[in-house]
């Protein structure tokens, strides 16, 4: 299957399969998007950024949002 032949698929649900497919693809890609996160932080991909934010908070260069 393709790219295409998912696009054809996906633009011939009727509204309440679509509405369906819609909450399931956001609840997957999330899902896989918390994989990525939880597998760069477990690499230490994510330290530096960490660090830093922190020495900006000790340092005062941080504001409340």
């Amino acid at each position: 299957m393709t790219i295409e032949d998912l696009e054809q698929a996906v633009a011939k649900l009727p509204p309440d399969q679509f509405a369906k497919f819609r909450a399931w693809f956001e609840a997957f890609d999330a899902a896989r998007f918390d994989g990525k996160i939880e597998r760069d932080i477990k690499a230490g991909k994510l330290d530096q950024l960490g660090d830093r934010a922190l020495d900006d908070f000790r340092k005062g260069r941080a504001r409340e949002l």
